[in-house]
């Protein structure tokens, strides 16, 4: 169980970072349970994979295509449940950065992510940034 989890987890990620979206929709159940931390316009519970691809596409609208995760610092298991240590970075046209690590635990069950919960480490950036 561990290595199939870890091994999907991999796999999303590295699809995050190669924008492979037909991967990501392969991995990402349908009904996903996605917890966005914050209080910004990206943030909030997110109840399935089209509200989970919404998000990141207002992520992507609010940084102008910039967001990227530049480094998978350490991907652990625990059972079913998958923690990562994620660098994040973006720009918007004002000058504005985000550098932010994130860690996501990710929770895998039939082959597939059906909960992620994601932990920043600088919320205040976050919020300022997704504003």
């Amino acid at each position: 169980m561990e290595t199939q989890a870890k091994a999907i987890v991999t796999d999303f990620l590295n699809a995050v970072q190669t924008g492979n979206n037909a991967q990501l929709a392969a991995l990402l159940s349908q009904n996903i349970q996605w917890d966005q931390p914050g209080n910004n316009l990206v943030s909030g519970k997110k109840n399935s994979a089209a509200e989970v691809f919404g998000m990141v596409g207002k992520m992507f609208e609010l940084s102008e295509n910039s967001l990227r995760l530049t480094d998978i610092k350490s991907v652990t298991v625990n059972g079913k449940e998958v923690a990562c240590l994620l660098q994040w970075q973006a720009l918007k046209p004002d000058g504005t950065k985000l550098n932010v690590e994130n860690i996501d635990v990710y929770t895998v069950e039939n082959g597939e992510i059906v909960s992620a919960k994601v932990f920043s480490a600088d919320i205040e950036a976050e919020n300022l940034f997704w504003s």
